[in-house]
């Protein structure tokens, strides 16, 4: 799970959606391939799956079904890699049975987890089938209003593009349509989801992670080249696997990622944190596209 507790008009056909975005966009001869944001204004029947989804301290909430039981709210995260994960509440209720553990990495520590197999994971009506997923108690130390009785994790959405619109708080995914990596707006990134983030003058990569309910996490060396400004204590940030210690401060910036823009954030500083780290609450005002297929992010306005 995510670390630290931030218009094409209707006439487009939903099976020749990206030629149609790209005529509209044309001039000449030259066509002009669309911003990689009016990906996320396609018409309703580009998509595969539209639902909504809640917002609880920045992360997102949607309800799926398991097995052909539910619905079930699973948080929706980025930050988790493979296809899901199930907490210890659904494999009880659901009679599964515990397999064989596999090492887990949080990005600090790496330990062994309990493992289980979903038969169907169903988000929306986009299914994927014997998922072998890890689990354990995801809500020790949640808030009751935050419990979850799984995770969906973002290669679940690998063979499309997968967008979540915070404002209008809706997750869409499609397979018809596409980011390009020559498209405006797009951030490249070769290891899921690390993107290029600016503050102030300096270029840095960042982690795009919905499941972290922070606006930033900057290890404690970056800090000190963005912000003269002390940190003070806020007691230990809590991943999966380990603690790691937790300073808070704001800075200035602004902070870049795509089309947002973000000053006077406040954000957490650790010495053990290895990158930055971009979280649900930087994000809750934008919409957010991702091709893994082509390795392509926008963050838009």
């Amino acid at each position: 799970m995510g670390t630290f507790r931030g218009m094409v008009g209707g006439f487009c056909r939903a099976a020749a959606i990206a030629v149609c975005l790209a005529a509209r966009f044309a001039t000449g001869d030259a066509p002009v391939e669309p911003d990689a944001c009016d990906t996320a204004r396609a018409p309703r029947d580009a998509f595969d799956m539209q639902i909504p989804f809640e917002v609880i301290d920045g992360r997102i909430y949607v309800q799926v079904r398991v097995n052909g039981r539910g619905p079930f709210r699973f948080a929706l995260d980025t930050g988790a890699s493979g296809l899901g994960r199930a907490d210890a509440s659904l494999v009880a209720a659901l009679g599964l049975t515990i397999s064989a553990p596999v090492a887990n990495s949080d990005g600090v520590a790496t330990a062994a987890a309990d493992t289980t197999t979903i038969d169907v994971l169903d988000v929306g009506g986009v299914v994927k089938r014997d998922l072998r997923v890890i689990t354990r108690d995801y809500n020790r130390g949640m808030a009751s209003a935050s419990a979850l009785s799984g995770i969906v994790a973002r290669e679940f959405f690998a063979d499309g593009v997968l967008v979540i619109d915070y404002p209008r708080k809706l997750v869409s995914f499609s397979r018809r349509l596409a980011l390009s990596s020559t498209q405006a707006g797009v951030l490249r990134y070769e290891r899921p989801f690390r993107v290029p983030v600016s503050i102030g003058a300096l270029q840095a990569e960042g982690n795009l992670d919905t499941g972290a309910n922070v606006a930033f996490v900057l290890p404690r060396a970056l800090f000190d080249k963005v912000s003269s400004s002390p940190a003070e204590p806020v007691g230990e940030g809590r991943l999966a696997n380990t603690t790691v210690d937790a300073q808070r401060a704001t800075v200035r910036g602004p902070f870049v990622i795509g089309k947002a823009s973000l000053e006077d954030v406040e954000v957490r500083v650790s010495a053990r944190y290895p990158e930055l780290l971009v979280g649900a609450h930087a994000l809750q005002s934008f919409v957010v596209l991702i091709d893994q297929r082509s390795r392509s992010v926008a963050v838009c306005r």
